[in-house]
């Protein structure tokens, strides 16, 4: 596997660990903490464009047709099956998400934030790399 691959998933997994340090036990918690909220905020924004950035390096890697635009990297590795369709859905409803964080194109919901936080991006990017890891050996 390239170095740089490895580097970024090492990236996504000191993100992960560094996230699940933080996050608190209970959404009212989560609530209550503006920093802590910030906080995890920020750590799913890195997430998902270091994700972006993994699923953009496996395209390179592999030799698969190079994305017109952003929003077609998780459909690429969906559509040559590195990923399923349904981990391509849940990557493409997080970097929504990641855009109304990063931009405030509206109001942020906690709830879903939180669930986000402890849930998850945490399953949805293992899964990313280990279907990566598994096609590029």
């Amino acid at each position: 596997m390239n170095e740089r691959i490895k580097d970024k998933i090492k990236e996504i997994e000191v993100y992960l660990m560094q996230l699940g340090e933080i996050v608190p036990d209970s959404l009212k918690e989560y609530q209550e903490d503006f920093k802590t909220k910030a906080a995890c905020e920020r750590y799913l924004e890195r997430l998902v464009e270091a994700a972006e950035d993994l699923a953009f390096l496996a395209i390179k890697h592999l030799d698969l047709e190079s994305p017109e635009e952003e929003n077609e990297i998780f459909k690429i590795l969906s559509r040559t099956k590195i990923i399923s369709s349904d981990l391509s859905d849940e990557l493409k409803r997080a970097k929504g998400m990641r855009n109304v964080i990063a931009h405030k194109y509206g109001e942020i919901d906690d709830k879903i934030t939180f669930v986000a936080a402890t849930e998850e991006i945490g399953r949805d990017l293992k899964r990313l790399i280990k279907s990566i890891k598994e096609k590029i050996k």
